[in-house]
């Protein structure tokens, strides 16, 4: 017998405390804060401030869209908010907004040339190491955010009580999964999928691949001096469980890398 859901509620927290209710859940404080439906997306749009996003975007605090899960669910099209960007400005300073669109219509583009292969590396790891020697399973202590490792441990607990994550965040996180841990891109990839509100499977795929060489010419690695510039104070940077990061790039590539000649990142 189909079941009629409730479509009206008085205010957001009915909404959730309906979805605890189907899901026999305790919900407490974790929905996501990401508002859905055009009304929402349409707000975000007129707030797109492109001279501080090209400023400051891949600061924490930065001035990021955060349009993309009206991207993802197609609330709003990419070549539509392209059309917007240059009619809003006509100089430089949507370059770099208009260069993260055309990333992702690269990625989109890749994959429609070879749908088959989202889930297959597209080129061998370059990181002296081969595919079988990282982990096929994400370990519990990632999944759930109990590493030890104060800024990892913060941006997990992030992700699943927000759904969303900083760009950055996820670079880092997904090079932390990936070479410190060595688990194959693919669990971390879909670990994201399983939190993201904005996870688009081609886009989160292929980046996961960006970072650990296997659709790139290197390994991304980072630092905590990168880490704090770029964290606003929104991370304990300073806490004593860091320190695996706390060193130079040179040093990190020696310990992450063994089997390949000494680089920078």
């Amino acid at each position: 017998m189909a079941i009629l859901l409730q479509r009206q509620f008085d205010d957001r927290q009915a909404l959730i405390n309906y979805v605890a209710q189907l899901s026999n859940q305790s919900m407490k404080n974790e929905s996501a804060t990401i508002i859905g439906g055009l009304s929402a997306a349409e707000t975000a749009l007129a707030q797109l401030n492109l001279t501080a996003y090209s400023h400051n975007r891949n600061h924490l605090s930065g001035a990021v869209s955060r349009l993309s899960p009206y991207l993802r669910h197609g609330i709003i099209a990419a070549h539509h908010l392209a059309m917007f960007v240059h009619q809003k400005v006509s100089d430089e300073t949507a370059i770099r907004f208009i260069q993260q669109l055309a990333w992702r219509q690269f990625f989109q583009h890749i994959h429609q040339q070879s749908p088959d292969l989202i889930w297959k590396s597209k080129e061998a790891y370059k990181t002296g190491f081969h595919e079988q020697d990282y982990a096929p399973h994400l370990p519990k202590d990632i999944e759930q955010g109990t590493t030890g490792v104060k800024i990892i441990d913060q941006m997990i607990s992030q992700l699943k009580t927000t759904g969303y994550l900083h760009n950055h965040c996820r670079l880092y996180l997904a090079s932390y999964v990936i070479h410190w841990r060595r688990i194959q891109w693919q669990a971390g990839a879909q670990w994201f999928l399983n939190h993201l509100l904005d996870g688009d499977i081609v886009s989160n795929n292929y980046s996961w691949q960006w970072v650990a060489s296997t659709f790139s010419s290197k390994p991304y690695i980072f630092n905590l001096d990168n880490v704090r510039q770029f964290s606003s104070n929104l991370l304990d940077t300073e806490h004593p469980s860091n320190r695996l990061f706390d060193t130079s790039y040179e040093d990190i590539h020696l310990d992450l890398f063994p089997n390949m000649p000494e680089k920078t990142s």
